[in-house]
């Protein structure tokens, strides 16, 4: 799946399996996770390692987006957790499926 056009996203990176883990939302997945990837912006991705795509959902608008992301950061780290396992179990960098 090439995700090459703009597309309301929310998305989890980690540091690895069961790591420290950050979900934001963005319109353009791939320059995001990138950015994340490379450390190219100082913050809390670079400075934990969060450089895996482990985890992410399409939105129809931004809206929906934002609403599904503020949703997620005020769950549970279990609950967090558990979405990465149901959809990602073996918790795969997701990268290469973006691109």
């Amino acid at each position: 799946m090439s995700l090459r056009v703009r597309q309301p996203t929310i998305y989890i990176m980690a540091s690895g399996r069961n790591g420290t883990i950050y979900v934001g939302v963005t319109s353009d997945l791939v320059r995001r996770v990138h950015s994340h990837r490379t450390a190219a912006v100082p913050g809390f991705t670079s400075r934990y390692g969060c450089k895996q795509l482990v985890y992410f959902e399409l939105h129809a608008d931004m809206a929906a987006a934002i609403t599904r992301e503020k949703q997620l950061k005020g769950g549970s780290r279990a609950k967090k957790l558990a979405l990465i396992e149901r959809d990602n179990p073996t918790w795969r960098d997701l990268w290469d499926d973006i691109l």
